[in-house]
């Protein structure tokens, strides 16, 4: 059954249950007017997700809809930001109303859960394609940035690294895992848990940060273009899940560590994207007070490496021997 624009958006897009005092208008007027407090600062964030490319046809629209918001409220947790308002543009093949109920079931479990309003929008006909842009707040002078990591720093991630790049080749049918490691790695490549409370710790504590989208080397050294800076990688000091140490330790031409280690040993962990977990720097005379305010989270964080004076990234074992990843990570101009 096909539904108007106007009719869709009334009936899948204006019920939300979560309302914020801040919202003066939202949905229903040619744009929304929002209240910012004063001594807080606008964090505005905007991603998209295309099928075919970040999604395959497939996948259930209740995970569009809830990774469509987590990728964004990612980069807002990155800045150490509270997420607040967020516009949605939604392109549609056709208006589905079967898959609009179950993507804006997915939608909303994200943004209620973070008490983020959706205050507006638009709806287009053509491929399935999802923008959303999330408005956050941050106090004056405390948002997180790329461009103050300072050499000694301490480098820094929370969770685990690889699960998302694992879960692609699953779900692509290029790696096979037992049941148990599949849905786990399944579940964090499409319903990553966005780090919104470790980035509002991290704002008296972080020198740097940014979130891991396109892949550890390749989002660190944005840090470290920033900060013209450079870095050492203790590779064997990342933090794996048990199922990505298992693909490691299983893995159909290389094993976790070798003698020689092999050009893509550990690239499943260094480069691939959309772990959506938080690096950052923290000098290493806070590195106490970190580890004191991260303990009321179950989410770890570990420490990987240091920043350094020298303007490259390095990445080696803990025994000295050095690691060449073939890539650095995702780009989608790149060859």
């Amino acid at each position: 059954m096909s539904v108007s624009e106007f009719s869709l958006i009334e009936k899948y897009f204006s019920q939300q249950r979560y309302s914020r005092d801040d919202v003066l208008s939202g949905i229903g007027d040619d744009g929304a007017i929002t209240h910012v407090p004063e001594n807080m600062r606008l964090i505005t964030t905007v991603d998209s997700l295309v099928e075919g490319c970040h999604f395959t046809s497939d996948t259930s629209p209740y995970d569009v809809g809830f990774k469509a918001v987590a990728v964004n409220l990612s980069d807002i947790a990155a800045m150490g930001g509270e997420p607040c308002w967020a516009t949605l543009a939604l392109t549609l093949p056709q208006a589905d109303t079967k898959w609009l109920s179950e993507f804006s079931k997915g939608l909303f479990t994200l943004l209620n859960k973070y008490r983020v309003q959706l205050i507006g929008g638009d709806t287009t006909r053509g491929p399935l394609t999802i923008t959303i842009q999330i408005n956050g707040l941050v106090p004056e002078g405390k948002a997180l940035a790329r461009h103050s990591a300072r050499p000694g720093d301490l480098i820094y991630v929370t969770g685990s690294l690889g699960d998302a790049g694992l879960g692609l080749l699953v779900s692509e049918g290029k790696r096979h895992l037992g049941q148990q490691h599949a849905d786990y790695v399944s579940e964090k490549f499409l319903r990553h848990v966005p780090r919104i409370e470790q980035g509002i710790v991290l704002r008296d504590i972080a020198t740097a940060a940014i979130d891991v989208s396109d892949g550890l080397l390749s989002d660190l050294g944005h840090i470290l273009d920033a900060s013209q800076v450079g870095a050492k990688i203790i590779v064997d000091h990342l933090p794996l899940s048990d199922a990505v140490t298992h693909a490691l330790t299983h893995a159909p031409t290389h094993a976790l560590k070798t003698e020689t280690v092999e050009t893509n040993s550990w690239d499943l962990v260094l480069s691939s994207g959309e772990d959506y977990e938080l690096c950052f720097t923290v000098p290493a005379n806070k590195r106490s007070k970190l580890e004191e305010v991260m303990a009321q989270f179950t989410c770890p964080v570990t420490c990987i490496g240091e920043i350094q004076i020298e303007r490259e990234l390095q990445c080696v074992l803990s025994t000295g021997e050095k690691v060449q990843p073939a890539r650095s990570g995702y780009d989608h101009f790149g060859s």
